[in-house]
């Protein structure tokens, strides 16, 4: 239909004209698109041969932007207020990610694993998700406190120190065949590379380092797969990168030696 032409006299306004609903034009006001955050570099908390070098394996296989921030235990700086501010519990590691300040080793590496989903654990959904945390949590929460009551009897029973050494390093040679005698793929010793891969290498180090004199118990020969399992995680590049950062040599896993440090002290 032809539109009816609108005509005014010459000094007249026209007259308003209802426009019909479905004809009004609404103005949107621009949406806002959230801000493009750049990645975090994240700050590893550390000490050499501390549990920090199983955080920094992590960060090395994900390869992930990290800065590491010594915390020299020469002077105790794992006590001072500045550090109690980023882990109260004075506790080596710390990392400092976007999220906030994480602690404890299990719970930085699941972290971890969960920026880059199925590199370095299971997927959620997957069948061996299942196997692999009950072992991660069984190494982060028995196993690594056992050996920190060997190297450091006096803080758990003071006055009983032997004794309480003796029983643990007694009771670590039975964890330890229990899981050599679970060591198994994919997630496990097995083709794909996983934080319990990477945890477990550190510990065994320790048992045949520490304390100074006070490591006749442990004897790798007994744990073959655990034994293959530390040369399969020295030969690769991250580890190597890793260990340089840290002076513990060309093989420091497999026939490990005491540290040499470019900086700090591992006690």
């Amino acid at each position: 239909m032809a539109r009816e032409a609108i005509r005014w006299r010459p000094g007249c306004k026209p007259a308003a004209r209802t426009i019909a609903p479905h004809h009004v034009a609404i103005a949107r006001a621009p949406q806002r698109r959230a801000p493009i955050l750049a990645p975090m570099t994240l700050i590893l908390h550390y000490a050499p041969d501390n549990a920090s070098l199983i955080v920094r394996l992590a960060l090395e296989e994900l390869g992930l932007p990290y800065e590491a921030r010594l915390v020299d235990r020469s002077v105790r700086a794992q006590d001072s207020a500045a550090y109690r501010a980023i882990n109260p519990h004075g506790l080596i590691p710390a990392l400092e990610t976007r999220d906030g300040v994480l602690f404890e080793t299990g719970a930085i590496l699941t972290w971890l694993e969960g920026r880059a989903p199925g590199t370095l654990a299971p997927m959620p959904d997957d069948p061996a998700r299942g196997d692999y945390l009950k072992w991660l949590f069984f190494i982060s929460n028995t196993l690594q406190t056992t050996v920190r009551m060997i190297f450091y009897p006096e803080k758990y029973c003071p006055g009983h120190e032997a004794a309480l050494r003796a029983q643990m390093c007694a009771q670590m040679v039975q964890y330890l065949d229990r899981v050599e005698a679970a060591v198994r793929g994919p997630f496990f010793g097995g083709d794909t590379l996983s934080c319990i891969d990477l945890y477990l290498p550190p510990l065994l180090r320790w048992c045949a380092l520490y304390p100074g004199g006070g490591t006749d118990w442990f004897d790798i020969a007994r744990i073959p797969a655990l034994m293959q399992l530390c040369r399969n995680v020295e030969a690769r590049p991250a580890t190597l990168r890793a260990a340089a950062a840290e002076g513990l040599g060309d093989a420091p896993f497999s026939a490990p030696a005491e540290p040499d440090p470019p900086e700090g002290s591992a006690t």
